[in-house]
């Protein structure tokens, strides 16, 4: 009777508890609260220049264009086509399928993680050696292809590591998890956070690359410090370990399997497919940065591409509508995963069915992502055919006029720290916000640029504790670490990468 009666409570626990909606009820949401803001809030235009940018102090109020069902339901469809008032999403959710695509058949060869695991193999014995090296590159795979789902496949793999050499699950946790979202965090050419920011911005990806590159510098250090420092702590004494009541559990639980000869060695063609993968990502940079903006002399990639169009035959072949390198935009980044995808079913001696279900099937993983962005756009589709876009950055710039520079560009920090929890999704959150905060920027005097720095900062931070993402709650489920455990460790780092941050954005806004 007793056992009854608690599962019937059981039951009444689990209907009352509250599930937090997907990315696409809370964006569709938004859309429908704008639409009925637009019936109370003034319509009001601001005049533009040539290049399409908001010219300050020319805010005049215009006849009111409220937005009804028929808008609230076609936002969504502008939001990826385009209309007059707002650009579509369809480029950079083309480029995001492409991507994924690309990583379905980089993943299908299983390179990435036969690299990872020969590595962790070759530093058998120097395990806290490994720290600093795997950080590094899952910072890198968080800040070039937003690294994320992917690195569930390494916690098995590391953890009976850590745990066998004298460390804890938290460790292998934190190289892996804190490695591969403070990437994130200073994203430097991340196509999900800065190239669906700078598509709403009308910027290059490339813009701002350099000083993300610092704050990388800065964040992955901190973090590297952070979990060095706890490993050497732990293996002195055992019982400094946070997780050290469930420690003879945890050597039971992750006891290291034997391996076999063969799963030892990377195959020559892996090894191919690795170099293919790095190098993809560097003729991404090369394409995005503006390099003659830096430096008026430095035209050698536009020499090389004219001389190559121009040249008979091989610029026939080639084709000579290539443009140079510095010069790239999403067209063109879409177009080189595209090609890479191709090179690699080469290179691998793939075969072509096999190849086009890894593209497919990576297109598919991809393709929630691809449409968050249409749906986020269609926010500012009705902000701006209800006429209020104009009128709130009208109350932003009144509201700015006293600011500095510093203040208004660590307050864009916090502001997206609070959304990042209301929006976890990175593209749907840049898509939603970018068309206002950035118009707000150029008010404040901050460049655009450093404004997606601001926005990448605060989603990459909050995606280091929050239980609303997959990533984080699937990494403490398979290492047994409850979240307020993760939160209780994480607490001083998270203070550490908090004013990091700031101080980093404050400086950075009046240099």
């Amino acid at each position: 009777m007793i056992k009854e009666e608690v599962r019937n409570m059981d039951k009444a626990v689990k209907k009352r508890k509250f599930k937090m909606p997907s990315a696409f009820t809370i964006l569709f949401i938004i859309i429908v609260l704008v639409a009925m803001l637009s019936w109370f809030i003034p319509a009001g235009k601001y005049s533009t220049d040539s290049a399409g940018n908001i010219i300050a102090h020319t805010y005049r109020t215009v006849k009111s264009n409220p937005q009804g069902l028929w808008d609230i339901f076609m936002a969504p469809v502008i939001g990826m086509v385009g209309d007059d008032n707002t650009d579509g999403a369809i480029s950079v959710s083309l480029f995001i399928l492409v991507i994924g695509g690309f990583l379905g058949v980089v993943n299908k060869t299983r390179a990435l993680d036969e690299g990872i695991s020969s590595i962790v193999r070759k530093y058998k014995g120097k395990e806290k050696k490994l720290i600093p090296l795997l950080m590094i590159l899952f910072a890198l795979g968080g800040s070039t292809y937003g690294m994320a789902e992917e690195t569930i496949a390494f916690y098995p793999l590391l953890i009976p590591v850590m745990i066998g050499v004298g460390f804890d699950s938290m460790v292998a946790v934190g190289i892996v998890l804190i490695g591969s979202q403070v990437g994130c965090l200073a994203s430097t050419v991340n196509p999900f956070a800065t190239g669906v920011a700078s598509q709403t911005l009308h910027i290059s990806p490339g813009n701002g690359l350099l000083s993300r590159i610092l704050l990388l510098i800065i964040t992955i250090g901190i973090s590297i410090a952070y979990v060095y420092h706890y490993a050497s702590k732990i293996e002195k004494d055992p019982t400094k370990s946070i997780l050290y009541n469930q420690r003879e559990e945890d050597l039971k639980r992750f006891a290291i399997p034997e391996r076999t000869q063969d799963e030892e060695t990377m195959t020559g063609r892996q090894k191919a497919v690795i170099w293919i993968f790095g190098i993809t990502f560097l003729i991404m940079i090369l394409g995005l940065v503006p390099w003659e903006s830096l430096n008026s002399k430095f035209t050698f990639f536009n020499s090389l591409n004219k001389w190559i169009t121009t040249t008979p035959v091989l610029g026939t072949v080639f084709g000579k509508d290539a443009v140079p390198l510095g010069t790239w935009y999403f067209n063109e980044i879409t177009m080189l995963f595209f090609l890479m995808s191709v090179i690699v079913m080469f290179v691998y001696r793939m075969k072509e069915a096999d190849y086009i279900e890894a593209f497919i099937n990576g297109m598919a993983e991809f393709m929630s992502v691809a449409i968050i962005v249409a749906v986020a756009r269609g926010i500012q589709v009705v902000m701006n055919n209800g006429l209020i876009t104009g009128t709130i950055l009208h109350w932003g710039e009144m509201g700015l006029s006293s600011l500095s520079q510093s203040i208004f560009i660590i307050l864009t920090f916090v502001f997206y720290i609070l959304m990042s929890f209301l929006i976890p999704s990175t593209s749907g959150l840049a898509a939603a916000t970018m068309g206002i905060i950035g118009p707000l920027g150029h008010f404040a005097h901050v460049s655009s640029d450093l404004v997606i720095t601001a926005y990448q900062a605060g989603s990459g931070w909050v995606n280091l504790i929050t239980p609303t993402s997959g990533v984080v709650m699937g990494a403490l489920a398979i290492a047994h670490i409850n979240i307020s455990t993760w939160w209780k460790w994480m607490a001083k780092l998270m203070l550490y990468l908090f004013l990091a941050v700031c101080v980093f954005l404050g400086i950075a806004a009046v240099l």
